[in-house]
């Protein structure tokens, strides 16, 4: 049986881990007969290293919003040696920034909340995010440096906005998405996963590196 690895990143939070196992088991009930495994990178077990060599015909798929260390090095290390495909993350993908616009009230100002990383590459991928939602949002980051997010609610108060939402670019509930209710805006979209078409996304990541896959063995 073929399986897909869904790679997350991992949270101590009850709700966070409840949303991510209810997104593997509805990509399960959209794909009779594919197993899939949820494991993590990172605070949770079963983590990916120990899940790969327990199967042979797979394709990992990254939980995850960009191309950072987890990508490159935690899921990279748990692959190498192996011939299973590790598939682009979930993000920057049109269908995120369609859920982020759908789940945006009307608002003077926006906030794109977004876990904090010194990898150039994620910060370049939430700066494009950003720039593409309603009147250009702001980046405010939860962790790491860069401006924190209650910092540019402040910010944009203090220029004006009298009504400011918090686009959140996470995937699921945890200490980083709880913070934003604090940070001081009218209103705060939810996790990304709770969105029913992630679940598609994961299957079409799967699905493409499983042709490619199969397109290589015809060569």
């Amino acid at each position: 049986m073929t399986t897909l690895i869904a790679v997350a990143h991992g949270t101590r939070s009850a709700g966070g881990r409840r949303q991510l196992q209810e997104l593997a088991a509805s990509v399960a009930r959209r794909r009779p007969g594919l197993d899939v495994r949820l494991c993590y990178v990172d605070v949770q077990e079963p983590k990916v290293a120990d899940v790969v060599p327990t199967v042979t015909d797979a394709v990992v798929v990254p939980l995850l919003l960009s191309c950072g260390y987890h990508v490159r090095v935690d899921i990279a290390e748990a692959v190498a040696g192996t011939s299973i495909p590790v598939t682009a993350p979930l993000g920057p993908d049109p269908l995120l920034l369609a859920s982020l616009r759908r789940n945006l009230p009307e608002a003077d100002a926006v906030v794109l909340a977004a876990a904090g990383s010194s990898d150039p590459g994620w910060r370049a991928d939430v700066a494009g995010v950003a720039a593409q939602l309603p009147g250009g949002a702001r980046v405010g980051y939860v962790s790491g440096t860069g401006p924190r997010v209650p910092d540019v609610v402040a910010q944009l108060r203090s220029e004006g906005a009298q009504r400011v939402a918090i686009a959140t670019y996470l995937l699921a509930d945890g200490l980083f998405y709880r913070s934003l209710s604090d940070a001081g805006a009218d209103s705060v979209t939810p996790p990304l996963c709770r969105d029913a078409g992630v679940a598609d996304l994961v299957l079409s990541r799967y699905d493409r590196a499983r042709s490619l896959t199969t397109a290589g063995r015809r060569l």
